[in-house]
């Protein structure tokens, strides 16, 4: 899968995102057309995010800013007050890969890690895993030593491979120059991409702007140009003029009360001297304005002036507030977006970066990604999916799921008016479902006629072709073979048998197929594995495993996984003897003569099909071992008891049984099934009948 957007993301403050996401912009929007930005998590929704605010418009970007971000850091922590963890993340993926159909590329920036005051994990890192994204991790050289930042990639690497992301590059900002030779020494075996970028004191410097929006001032002298002016440093005039004067340089902003008089017409003399430096801004705490007549002697000064702002709080108050203020990078920010450009494009190499991004491909899948795509694909081809279980809570509650998603139409079989008044008591809206109630449907009579035609050689009676059609999972497969319905799911009130066995006497296998196997697909933390047989067939000779093998196979890339298939056995390669052994090698040639296009190996033991460093000793010259997609078990003992190994010791979600080899889909779900189980398998269903029609 070709990587379609970055996430950038600093665990510090002031570290270099907004430096970093304006070089990574310049230099897609060089080469695509229409590039989106999207901050996940804001600070607050109440007030507007800078970094934004600042892509949006200088960038020209066709968004709404809106669409730019996803929640606040307040909605965060309530939902993992709530253990909503998953929750949060499906939400932000659906607003994420809203952006990802409509544009060419996303660039994402993440949040700073301690205004997460409740988070134990990293938000950014979790995220960018889910979106598919590949990560850029920014580290702070300020204040560090070249050892600690040293330490520090070491430890954002083991981070990042660890939860499975793809590193797209790092960059280490504010290095001296002495920091970077140390570190190039250090890393020069490192692998990974990574770019210093020198500190540039202007770049960090703050502006009057950035005083009157941290300290909420008032502008009591002020032009348009002097919301840009830079400030260096902060003075307090504590002292009598002749001495304040000699202290003062270049840039300060100097914070005086308004009755020194004083201090306030020398420093504006200063301005006239060409013995004294140039101050930035005066601030006034107290709220206090001048004096009229200093006010009207400043007034009638041409030629130079200094911004005076006035703001609340006493001196020492105003002062520490002071010391807090960060500059920023703003729109009107000419000169320091000019530096800022200057540093990215000296620093970093462009066209590496730009051939990095055409090139870098991801293979993350996890479950929240796998689920979206799932309603991606059915969404696209939206098709009739009948569920004939509508007496049960859990088959309402993902039917609304279905509908509001729009991933199918939702066929509910039962007396209307129950029906009905069962949905709405739970609070539920079921309004676009169609209900059939097959007892008083005109459908009937040619449901029965139909089945008794299909199964009367096999000494099936008219009255009890009738009295079969009273079912309503007959019923709902009949509507699915007579094309009213075009899927149908059941299982959840009713066994295995009743749900398969109106489908093999009705719908029947297809051509190439003589069984109706099954499969899992297992949601890793990062990747999805397909499973099979784990729940129908339970002993398949050489032929019938064969069959599971190439119907996995085609399923498996019915869902976008690339099929490697491995045919499992105790045993690998020719290491092994004796029938169950024999069975799988004669499975595996089977499907290597019937369809050369699918990748299978086999016989092999589970670890070699899994772990390339096991798949290097056993079989170093297999293109399936260390890499396998598809895991053929050779009986439903093994098969079954493995994928609940596997689910219970990882936390690995298994989503099935899928059922594969019938002419039109039809699956079974399990008792004990949540809700989320259900509409996972609407999906997949839905998806089979698009593949099918």
């Amino acid at each position: 899968m070709k990587i379609n957007s970055l996430y950038i993301s600093a665990k510090e403050f002031n570290a270099g995102s907004l430096f970093v996401s304006m070089g990574m912009m310049e230099i897609l929007k060089q080469n695509l057309p229409r590039v989106a930005f999207f901050r996940p998590v804001i600070f607050s929704k109440n007030m507007q995010d800078n970094d934004i605010l600042f892509m949006l418009e200088h960038y020209k970007l066709d968004m709404k800013y809106e669409d730019a971000y996803g929640v606040d850091v307040a909605y965060v922590e309530s939902m993992l007050a709530e253990n909503k963890e998953d929750a949060l993340i499906s939400e932000l993926l659906e607003k994420f890969k809203k952006l990802e159909k409509e544009y060419d590329f996303v660039l994402c920036e993440g949040i700073r890690l301690s205004f997460l005051n409740s988070i134990h994990f990293d938000i950014n890192l979790k995220l960018a895993q889910n979106f598919g994204a590949s990560y850029i991790n920014i580290i702070s050289a300020k204040d560090k030593s070249a050892k600690e930042v040293y330490e520090n990639i070491l430890i954002d690497k083991k981070e990042i491979q660890t939860q499975g992301c793809s590193h797209f590059a790092s960059f280490v900002n504010r290095a001296s120059a002495k920091t970077q030779e140390a570190l190039k020494s250090r890393l020069k075996d490192e692998k990974e991409a990574i770019f210093y970028l020198n500190e540039i004191e202007e770049l960090s410097l703050c502006t009057v702007q950035d005083v009157m929006e941290s300290l909420d001032a008032k502008a009591l002298f002020l032009t348009k140009e002097d919301h840009t002016r830079t400030i260096r440093s902060i003075k307090v005039a504590a002292l009598s003029l002749d001495n304040f004067l000699q202290k003062i340089e270049e840039g300060d902003l100097v914070v005086v009360p308004a009755d020194r008089s004083e201090i306030i017409l020398g420093l504006f003399a200063s301005l006239y001297s060409k013995n004294y430096p140039n101050i930035s801004a005066i601030v006034f705490p107290f709220s206090m304005q001048a004096h009229p007549n200093i006010q009207k002697l400043i007034d009638g000064l041409s030629g130079f002036g200094i911004p005076i702002l006035s703001v609340n709080g006493d001196t020492y108050e105003t002062a520490k507030k002071l010391m807090h203020v960060h500059g920023r990078i703003r729109v009107n920010s000419t000169r320091k977006i000019a530096l800022a450009m200057g540093l990215f494009r000296e620093s970093v190499n462009i066209d590496f970066i730009e051939q990095r991004i055409k090139s870098q491909q991801s293979d993350v899948m996890t479950p929240l990604m796998f689920q979206y795509k799932l309603f991606e694909m059915a969404a696209s081809n939206l098709k009739r999916v009948v569920l004939p279980e509508a007496e049960d809570e859990r088959i309402l509650r993902a039917a609304e799921i279905i509908l509001h998603r729009k991933v199918a139409d939702i066929i509910l079989l039962g007396d209307e008016e129950e029906v009905k008044a069962n949905y709405l008591r739970l609070g539920l809206d079921l309004s676009n479902a169609v209900i059939i109630n097959p007892h008083t449907s005109p459908l009937m009579e040619q449901f029965v006629e139909s089945f008794y035609e299909l199964r009367r050689s096999k000494g099936l009676s008219k009255s009890a072709a009738q009295d079969a059609m009273t079912h309503f999972n007959y019923f709902a497969t009949m509507m699915v073979q007579l094309g009213y319905a075009d899927a149908m799911v059941s299982g959840a009130i009713h066994p295995t048998a009743d749900t398969i066995r109106p489908a093999l006497q009705i719908i029947k296998t297809k051509p190439d197929y003589d069984i109706v196997s099954s499969i899992f697909f297992m949601c890793l933390n990062t990747k999805v594995l397909v499973y099979g047989d784990c729940a129908i067939v339970q002993d398949p000779d050489a032929k019938e495993l064969a069959q599971i093998a190439i119907a996995s196979a085609r399923s498996a890339k019915m869902f976008g996984i690339t099929p490697r298939v491995a045919m499992l056995s105790y045993a690998t390669g020719e290491s092994g003897h004796g029938s169950d052994v024999d069975k799988v090698r004669e499975a595996t040639q089977i499907v290597k003569e019937k369809n050369t296009d699918i990748l299978v190996e086999g016989p092999i033991q589970y670890d070699a099909a899994i772990d390339a460093k096991v798949a290097k000793i056993k079989l170093p010259n297999s293109q399936v071992a260390g890499r396998a997609t598809v895991f053929v078990f050779p009986d439903l003992n093994t098969g079954n008891n493995t994928y609940k190994a596997v689910q219970r010791s990882s936390g690995a979600i298994a989503i099935g049984p899928v059922l594969q080899g019938l002419k039109k889909p039809v699956n079974d779900l399990s008792r004990g099934c949540l809700v989320e189980d259900i509409v996972n398998t609407i999906a997949i269903t839905a998806i089979q009948a698009g593949e099918d029609g």
